[in-house]
């Protein structure tokens, strides 16, 4: 099952180097955790203006993990097709595999 979670309130994150919103984001269930993809827009902190991309995980109950993003090759066409609906995410992504 796929999941993608919006809401009308941006999700904020707080790095080291800076803060901001996940401004996209793409998630797929899977009988273990949630991988997700995020497309990070830093609005504060030296990094200001500036985006980067976070691979992380989630369990089922939407608690961030602090643990590799691992993704089992079954779920890739599902966070492919998740991608859809994250145009720039996916810009940045394709970028990576040139």
């Amino acid at each position: 099952m796929a999941v993608k979670k919006t809401q009308a309130e941006p999700r904020t994150f707080s790095l080291h180097w800076g803060s901001g919103i996940i401004e996209e984001e793409v998630r797929v269930a899977t009988a273990y955790h949630v991988p997700a993809i995020q497309l990070l827009k830093f609005t504060e902190g030296i990094t200001k203006g500036s985006y980067e991309i976070r691979f992380c995980a989630y369990d089922h109950r939407g608690r961030f993990q602090r643990m590799p993003l691992i993704i089992g090759e079954d779920h890739i066409a599902k966070l492919r097709n998740e991608l859809k609906k994250a145009p720039k995410l996916k810009r940045m992504l394709a970028r990576l595999v040139r």
